[in-house]
């Protein structure tokens, strides 16, 4: 085993992990001082890389989503409007962008529809290769965009990969639960499943005046879908030991009592100590314990991106949680690569909490709890479901057999790149540098003694944004409440207040420098972070 990573005590069984990343997806920009930055999913790889974790998974480069896949949830009036506007010619569609809430958290930008597909393609891809039996494992952290909703992009979100992804599991599973971890209520997702209970969704998030205002104890879905859907509403400055104490128990409820056959779970890094716009104290080792925990239940399992502002440390916590996926710990220092200099002063993988005031009481945190465990003593076991035949979709023929002329290539011709990216290597055999040290060979230099060395970027330039975003009710906005649009009784009965206003820190530039480690995808251009 590398040095960079170590097998994970008490693991039974080795999972098959496919891990999806396009390299287009750090070159999408959201514009000047807005906190959601596409980069940080390509330096969460960087760092993938460099710890060597492409040895233990398949890497794949999704196929963009297309619109008719997208209107499986979308509709087709909203999705062609995604596909037509931009900014050369938004002022010619004023009046839609106020109907499908476009233009200020969710701004036009350069690519917007490319960005969807690349993510929603992912989510998709994911979801058909679990649902085939190609992998135990999916991960697409250019996902969990759960705010989006059918005709409306809200919370920096405008396709929803995660209710495309569980439809894709629906065509083979009967049963799916949906488990976010992110700061903001997942209600695009338990809106679109509110009425069904085909799919469980059970949200942790922060709740009063804040973002999206959905997301009470009380909203429990309707009609066939009572009792289907759970949150658990939190208070600010959580503790690992709290969160813990209260998901393990509910999702372990959840599993005995639902008995779902597939998993989503949407790991959005807002519930991160440090976060810009969170407001939660988990640790990187509290956040990626809800992973490891779900990860314990042996089901298909498919891993999601999603919030996340703080990019040293959203990177951090999604290269932690790749690795536990893959069987492996990654080991405490970062390795050089791309995005160095981001992780200053101790260039150091853990995020630890903050000596932040927790809210949550031991007392509201236990009445809570077993209001949402009162809930699912309801159910009465499992739903059945009538068996009927699998719908054919174009994603079918994507997921035949893309090897099956492999055997055929000639021994002494190069295989395509995407053939030597889902090659795993196997325990205990060496490549690259591994066996780098034998013979005094190995470089002994240090980031520590390069003091020498002049730095071009520190590790975050905090400067403040030249714009002040609009006047919409989102996690940006600024003003009186408004319409949250949420599918229970909170969406029509909440106050809603921005959690951010003003003017917004931007993140530092992005480096020039190559990836230092083997990287399998060549990226075809660097990111911006202006």
């Amino acid at each position: 085993m590398s040095e960079n990573m170590a097998p994970l005590d008490g693991e039974n069984q080795k999972k098959r992990v496919c891990y999806f990343f396009d390299s287009d997806i750090g070159g999408f920009h959201y514009g000047p001082g807005h906190p959601m930055k596409p980069t940080r999913i390509r330096m969460c790889h960087s760092l993938v890389m460099n710890y060597g974790l492409y040895k233990k998974m398949e890497i794949f480069r999704a196929k963009p989503a297309t619109k008719r896949e997208m209107t499986q949830f979308h509709s087709d009036e909203y999705v062609d409007f995604l596909s037509r506007i931009t900014p050369s010619n938004m002022n010619s569609y004023i009046k839609e962008q106020h109907k499908y809430n476009v233009g200020d958290d969710c701004p036009v930008f350069d690519g917007l529809f490319d960005y969807c597909s690349i993510s929603a393609g992912g989510s998709m891809e994911g979801a058909a290769r679990l649902s085939r039996d190609k992998c135990d494992i999916a991960i697409n952290w250019a996902g969990g965009l759960h705010h989006a909703k059918k005709s409306e992009a809200s919370g920096f979100c405008y396709v929803n990969d995660i209710v495309l992804g569980i439809l894709e599991l629906l065509r083979y599973h009967t049963r799916v639960l949906y488990i976010d971890i992110d700061v903001h209520h997942g209600d695009g997702v338990e809106e679109a499943f509110y009425t069904t209970d085909r799919v469980m969704t059970v949200s942790f998030h922060k709740y009063g005046e804040y973002f999206p205002g959905t997301g009470e104890l009380r909203d429990i879905g309707i009609g066939k879908g009572k009792y289907y859907s759970l949150n658990f509403p939190l208070r600010d400055g959580i503790s690992d030991e709290n969160y813990k104490s209260v998901f393990e128990p509910v999702i372990r409820q959840v599993m005995e009592s639902y008995d779902p056959s597939a998993i989503v779970l949407q790991c959005g890094t807002d519930s991160l100590s440090g976060d810009k716009l969170g407001c939660l104290n988990l640790s990187m080792r509290g956040h990626a314990n809800c992973v490891k925990f779900v990860k314990s239940f042996n089901k298909p399992l498919l891993l999601l991106g999603g919030g996340g502002y703080t990019m040293r440390n959203v990177s951090r916590a999604w290269a932690f949680e790749t690795g536990l996926a893959a069987g492996v710990e990654l080991a405490p220092e970062i390795p050089v690569n791309e995005y160095y200099e981001y992780f200053g002063p101790d260039y150091e993988l853990d995020v630890r909490s903050s000596n932040t005031e927790d809210m949550n009481t031991p007392e509201y945190l236990e009445r809570v709890k077993n209001i949402v465990l009162d809930n699912l003593r309801h159910l009465g076991g499992p739903p059945s479901v009538q068996t009927s035949d699998v719908p054919k979709m174009p994603i079918d023929e994507a997921m035949d057999d893309s090897r099956q002329d492999e055997d055929l290539i000639p021994p002494d011709t190069r295989r395509h790149r995407r053939l030597l990216d889902s090659r795993i290597q196997a325990d205990g055999e060496l490549s690259d540098s591994d066996d780098e040290g034998e013979g005094g060979r190995r470089d002994h230099a240090h980031h520590r003694d390069r003091d020498s060395e002049p730095r071009s970027h520190s590790s975050e330039v905090e400067s403040a944004a030249g714009r002040r975003f609009g006047i919409g009710v989102g996690i940006l906005s600024s003003g009186a409440a408004g319409s949250t649009h949420g599918a229970g009784p909170s969406g029509h009965t909440t106050v809603v207040r921005p959690v951010l206003s003003g003017h917004l820190p931007m993140e530092a530039s992005t480096p020039t420098t190559t990836e230092s480690g083997p990287t399998p995808i060549e990226p075809k251009g660097e990111a911006e972070t202006t």
